[in-house]
């Protein structure tokens, strides 16, 4: 998510400050990556560092299935931060900073940035549920992190031969990750509420 964050926040903020052709082929970028399959690029992606020897990236490691996962998650961060930055930047004080010559970067790094910061971190709490899901969807396929490296993906694909005769291999794993994700959504709906103004100015 850290990988979701930097590379939406930084196509959102640039489109939605700059506008016009920028804002038109960040966005056709974006609409792009939405449009390809995830799961199908996904086992591409992972399939390709298992066959090619990446510097500092092992094969099946929890790094390299990561930045894939990363790579593919920043569009719905962009899409936010564009709108609320296409709604900030008519601000009265956005126009003011122009009129002093505030130079764009540092207006977007420190007036912007600053102000799109909740959403954002509300999308990414929601978006690590995501993540999750997606990670030990690939473990399980064999895509995913590679053993001895355990996670739940790898006990649940491990626990096939075993459900007639240990079904509780497969139950907790499953069950773990029905848990943390349930927790992660409620943790990402109470920051939405708890950093939302109009919900903290009704209570």
């Amino acid at each position: 998510m850290a990988i979701a964050i930097g590379v939406g926040s930084s196509i959102g903020l640039l489109a939605g400050f700059y506008g016009g052709w920028v804002d038109n082929i960040l966005m056709r970028i974006t609409d792009m990556f939405l449009s390809l399959p995830r799961l199908f690029v996904l086992i591409i992606l992972t399939t390709f560092l298992r066959a090619y020897d990446v510097p500092g990236l092992p094969a099946g490691s929890f790094q390299s299935i990561a930045i894939v996962i990363g790579v593919l998650s920043w569009m719905e961060v962009a899409r936010l931060v564009r709108a609320s930055t296409l709604e900030l930047r008519e601000r009265e004080f956005i126009q003011a900073a122009h009129a002093l010559g505030v130079p764009n970067k540092r207006i977007m790094v420190r007036h912007i940035l600053p102000n799109v910061a909740s959403p954002v971190i509300v999308a990414a709490t929601l978006g690590l549920a995501g993540a999750i899901i997606s990670e030990s969807g690939l473990s399980y396929l064999g895509f995913g992190v590679q053993p001895p490296t355990p996670t739940w993906g790898n006990m649940l694909r491990n626990a096939q031969s075993q459900m007639l005769t240990a079904p509780w291999t497969a139950i907790f794993p499953g069950l773990m990750i029905f848990v943390v994700v349930i927790a992660v959504n409620y943790l990402g709906d109470g920051l939405r509420d708890a950093l939302d103004p109009q919900h903290a100015r009704g209570k």
